[in-house]
């Protein structure tokens, strides 16, 4: 089982967003300086997030993308489940398939118990909850300090409440 960078990245985009749409639309260009993730990788992620309802977009000068749902509603599995992401344990894709002679494996149920798992640990935890980690709350304020512009003074700044 892996949580590719596809998965991984779309939670970091969407928790970035989360943190930042307090001032409006939060443009790509924007997440993709503050996380170190390409542009072109992010307008593939966030087409997906937007035809599952995770963002809204708007369009034109001052637009970019916003949470389409209260951060209380958005679950990190529903983040990437949204992107098509699996973290499915098994080998067989949850099908049952696993063996040559196209049959369950000795093992099977044991990795579709810690799927299961995985899926519950994650739909357990909200962006809201996400924001609210102290750990998490550390780091966008040493990104916040390190985004600067092309004199050297500092872009943007949001209010993390701790």
């Amino acid at each position: 089982m892996r949580l590719t960078t596809k998965g991984r990245y779309a939670v970091t985009a969407v928790l970035d967003l989360a943190f930042h749409q307090e001032q409006g639309p939060v443009s790509l260009a924007d997440i993709s300086q503050r996380q170190g993730i390409s542009l072109s990788y992010l307008e593939q992620l966030f087409s997906r997030l937007r035809r599952n309802n995770v963002v809204s977009s708007t369009r034109g000068p001052g637009g970019g993308y916003s949470l389409a749902r209260d951060e209380e509603d958005i679950s990190m599995a529903q983040i990437i489940v949204a992107v098509d992401e699996s973290y499915d344990a098994t080998s067989c894709g949850g099908e049952g398939t696993c063996s040559n002679d196209s049959y369950q494996c000795l093992t099977h149920d044991l990795w579709m118990e810690l799927s299961q798992e995985i899926h519950g640990f994650l739909n357990g935890i909200t962006l809201a909850e996400m924001k609210s980690r102290n750990d998490v709350v550390d780091v966008v304020k040493r990104q916040e300090g390190q985004v600067t512009g092309t004199d050297g003074s500092p872009i943007g700044s949001i209010v993390v409440e701790s």
